[in-house]
């Protein structure tokens, strides 16, 4: 049953979801702030989370050039984008012929972009483990891999995991159908796509980015990698 929601999922090529904004006005005026509060606790209490907020956009800036400086030699991104289309060419295409021939010339492609990915990983595993820690906070705190290191994982171990999982799928270990096999690619490519956004950013932004780009939950994307994978992953990452 659960391979057939999945299936479902990936040939309307949307999961329809609700993802509620949050309102954060009227979540303010229900803070519990009295308008007598004196100005010697809100100055302070303001500058912290100014303060907190400009380290946060340093540090994530930081990250985000180290991610980028290691995936800059690989076109990991463009062959992600060309596997999508081509996916939703093929459930577009109705002569069974052509459909079966574009999904031979996306072999090629996913053999290419499990390649890159491994040297991507072989390449970023040199990182320092410092460097390489992620909170495993929803939020984003300065320094929580510092502060709270038992509440961190190596990322370098979880883009390990992806290269592992890529190739396995892109490979057809399983032997799955050709639709069954692009579904989990694509969700393995999902997830570690949210691996990279969690490793800069945070878990919550992470989720929120794969809900706006691609239309899914984080929890769908977990659940609908290989179980390889998905073992793998919960074993090191904690969800």
């Amino acid at each position: 049953m659960a391979g057939r929601v999945r299936r479902a999922a990936f040939s309307l090529r949307l999961v329809r979801s609700a993802f509620a904004a949050g309102h954060w006005a009227d979540r303010y005026h229900r803070l519990p702030i009295s308008r007598d509060m004196p100005m010697e606790f809100l100055a302070p209490f303001v500058l912290m989370v100014l303060g907190a907020y400009v380290l946060n956009t340093k540090l994530q800036r930081q990250r985000v050039a180290i991610l980028g400086s290691h995936f800059r030699p690989y076109q990991v991104e463009k062959l992600m984008e060309q596997l999508t289309e081509g996916y939703l060419r093929c459930l577009d295409e109705g002569d069974a012929s052509r459909r079966e021939q574009i999904w031979r010339m996306l072999d090629a492609t996913e053999t290419t972009l499990a390649d890159q990915f491994r040297r991507f990983a072989a390449d970023f595993a040199t990182i320092d483990e410092r460097q390489a820690r992620v909170s495993r906070l929803a939020l984003a705190l300065p320094y929580a891999d510092r502060m709270f290191p038992r509440t961190c994982f190596d990322v370098r171990k979880v883009f390990q995991i992806h290269a592992l999982g890529i190739a396995s799928v892109a490979a057809n270990r399983r032997e799955l159908s050709a639709r069954d096999k692009a579904f989990t690619l694509s969700a393995e490519l999902f997830l570690m796509q949210h691996t990279c956004h969690w490793y800069c950013r945070s878990r919550a932004v992470a989720s929120a980015r794969l809900m706006a780009r691609h239309k899914v939950s984080y929890t769908l994307v977990l659940d609908s990698v290989s179980p390889d994978t998905r073992a793998a992953y919960r074993e090191v990452v904690g969800h």
